[in-house]
């Protein structure tokens, strides 16, 4: 059964995913084009963050931005290793549409990259019925970036 705990940050498997993550991602992100968060950035108030776990065991974890006008970001998405290519990526996401709609939030946004590193993040958001959209929040015209949103209701 999925488990979900909200803001863990501390705990040493979600930390490790979390660094991992960080590392990764800056390392096929050019300067100027890096958006991902480290721990101190999602600690940040406009943005909640959980853990999924399934028997005891890190699933992966994904965190969501309050943008203005009830819109929201999912920010450092990301599923463990031992989970990968297992379709556990929807899990996470339908997770966080899940707790967005709690929120009475009514669009949720992603920045990802346009590299070929990005491309399985690209293609599951697409699955999960985002489109691809302009530049939102802080954001601007990059060709490193890719910008997709989705209308949500509380349906």
């Amino acid at each position: 059964m999925l488990k979900s705990i909200e803001g863990n940050f501390d705990h040493p498997e979600v930390n490790k995913l979390l660094t991992k993550h960080f590392i990764e991602l800056r390392s096929v992100s050019p300067a100027g084009s890096t958006h991902v968060l480290d721990i101190p950035g999602l600690k940040d108030s406009s943005i909640k963050f959980w853990s999924l776990w399934i028997d005891e065991k890190l699933l992966g974890c994904g965190a969501l931005k309050f943008l203005e006008n009830r819109h929201g970001e999912f920010k450092s998405i990301r599923v463990h290793d031992n989970f990968r290519n297992k379709n556990n990526g929807i899990k996470v996401i339908n997770h966080l549409i899940e707790e967005a709609k709690k929120l009475n939030i009514k669009r949720l946004s992603i920045e990802t990259g346009a590299g070929k590193f990005f491309e399985p993040a690209r293609k599951l958001f697409i699955k999960c019925n985002f489109k691809a959209c302009g530049p939102f929040a802080h954001y601007k015209e990059d060709k490193n970036s890719i910008y997709l949103t989705k209308l949500i209701s509380n349906n």
